[in-house]
């Protein structure tokens, strides 16, 4: 995705603040979003990938002002709206009752059926792994990473676009999410860990003996030279 939703390399944001003695949840409110969040996945509601772009089409003031976990109540309350699960109506509906009632428990009846739950070992993850032909690419070889600007989601980062790397290592083949994030099927092909020189990425502001491995989906790559 372009936009603030890409922060991974951008400046001017500070430093990263760390807690001390950070709690795993500041409220309860973060522990229910996460059993939302995972039950929506287990059941089949949403993908992983279309969970992520659920939050990356926040509006880019709330994003940069949203905690962790307000930002996956977004894109999830986004993705279930789109999908039919929750009506605007009933949402507007519960918004009103907590906003009145913010102490309430947030467990309710589901006005919707849910599908049946996936099971532990399902069988796309071994039809995933017998996809594809061979790996184009294998360690040592020289890539270049397209520089391209999808509109939707990706998970080549902006900061890595346009630039050149060295295949570190083959992942196997994985589900594209690209196309798994838009309801285009899984598409799976080979993942690799590119290993980049921090100056490719930052110029000559980063460090000289500095080197950064992102993973990254066989159509990101071009044969380097």
């Amino acid at each position: 995705m372009n936009g603030v939703h890409d922060l991974g390399g951008m400046q001017g944001f500070g430093p990263v603040e760390r807690e001390e003695n950070e709690p795993v949840f500041h409220a309860a409110w973060e522990a229910a979003v996460v059993a939302i969040q995972q039950a929506g996945g287990t059941r089949g509601l949403f993908n992983i990938d279309e969970f992520r772009h659920g939050i990356e089409r926040m509006a880019p003031a709330h994003y940069l002002g949203a905690t962790y976990y307000e930002k996956w109540l977004d894109g999830i309350t986004r993705v279930l709206l789109e999908k039919g699960v929750v009506g605007a109506a009933e949402l507007a509906e519960r918004l009103a009752f907590f906003a009145e009632r913010p102490d309430a428990p947030a467990s309710a009846p589901l006005t919707a059926p849910l599908p049946p739950r996936a099971p532990a070992n399902p069988k796309w993850a071994q039809d995933v792994i017998r996809a594809g032909g061979p790996p184009r690419f294998a360690a040592g070889d020289p890539v270049l990473t397209r520089d391209v600007h999808p509109r939707g989601h990706t998970r080549l980062p902006r900061y890595a676009r346009g630039k050149r790397g060295v295949i570190h290592r083959c992942h196997g083949v994985h589900v594209f999410p690209d196309t798994h994030a838009h309801g285009e099927g899984e598409q799976p092909q080979p993942l690799y860990s590119v290993r980049f020189d921090a100056r490719e990425l930052w110029g000559e502001s980063a460090e000289g003996n500095h080197a950064v491995h992102i993973d990254l989906w066989e159509s990101y790559l071009l044969p380097g030279s």
